[in-house]
């Protein structure tokens, strides 16, 4: 029995201590934590063109569906889609992950926006979901739920910062 005990003992060493040595290999290690981040991006921007249309309203409670706000609808959409709980104002959203360049920007990311192009203050109003492709995935307005283009428009130019939270 000690004997059979000592020989489990080396060969389980001899593994744990192989798979050290073969691990830190060269090679690309980031091919699987890119498909999966890729694949829970698009979980988040599937999950959130299932509420494509919802109207907009400032204010809305974390608990509905019927209506969001844009903090309350990226709130909802990465809870459902990834698990993954964000605070519920768009202010408190931009503290949480990783600052991003918008040069950077990947598809789940999130960006957040002042209130105009035309005001020198950095406070954030506004949060999208970026969709990829140049399009925001967000809700503002009459359109509600919606898709919007992002570079060359107005969204561009009030541009505060991105954070990657996936």
């Amino acid at each position: 029995m000690k004997l059979r005990k000592l020989l489990v003992g080396i060969l389980l060493g001899s593994a744990l201590g192989f798979t050290g040595i073969v691990a830190p290999l060269p090679g690309n290690h980031e091919v699987a934590e890119a498909a999966w981040s890729q694949s829970r991006a698009d979980k988040v921007i599937n999950t959130g063109k299932q509420y494509l249309g919802t109207p907009y309203k400032f204010g809305s409670k974390s608990s509905t569906t019927r209506t969001f706000d844009c903090s309350s609808f990226v709130q909802r959409v990465f809870k459902k889609a990834v698990d993954k709980s964000l605070p519920r104002t768009s202010r408190a959203q931009a503290k949480v992950g990783k600052k991003i360049a918008k040069s950077n920007l990947k598809k789940g990311d999130l960006i957040f926006f002042k209130a105009n192009q035309y005001t020198k203050s950095t406070r954030i109003t506004h949060v999208a979901i970026y969709a990829g492709n140049n399009k925001l995935l967000h809700t503002y307005g009459k359109p509600g739920v919606t898709f919007s283009t992002f570079k060359g428009t107005s969204w561009e130019k009030r541009f505060v910062s991105a954070r990657r939270v996936l």
